[in-house]
């Protein structure tokens, strides 16, 4: 299924009208391979000719969010950015002078983690790392 498929799916069960602008809406973010903020998602949308309110955009992230298709990301110092939660898991690596983010898998991460947990007593259930980081000049 595609993923505006699947978003506008889960507004519907949320009992969220899909209008013209908010299927726009959701086609930009699901053609999205970054980590958009509300802003941005609403900035592209108008350049689409989407003619979507940033309330609705709000409005929409948040039902989103709600029925468990998109995930919402907090980076320190910065705006919440939102991402598609179909992906396997991942951790976020984010430059702190850019803002860009970059995903990454490390096993060695992932069992290292785990062995702490066990060491002391405990199982994952769930987990995210963040990597504040800046270029090395």
């Amino acid at each position: 299924m595609e993923r505006a498929e699947e978003f506008e799916q889960a507004l519907r069960r949320a009992g969220v009208r899909i209008t013209r602008q908010r299927a726009a809406l959701l086609r930009v973010l699901a053609a999205a391979d970054d980590h958009p903020d509300a802003n941005q998602l609403y900035q592209r949308a108008t350049e689409a000719g989407a003619g979507v309110s940033l309330a609705t955009v709000y409005r929409t992230l948040s039902a989103l969010e709600a029925q468990g298709v998109i995930l919402k990301l907090e980076f320190e110092g910065e705006a919440a950015r939102f991402e598609p939660a179909d992906g396997t898991h991942h951790d976020h690596m984010i430059d702190v002078e850019t803002g860009e983010v970059t995903e990454f898998v490390n096993e060695r991460i992932e069992k290292l983690q785990a062995e702490i947990a066990a060491e002391l007593g405990y199982e994952i259930v769930r987990h995210r790392l963040e990597l504040y980081v800046r270029r090395k000049t």
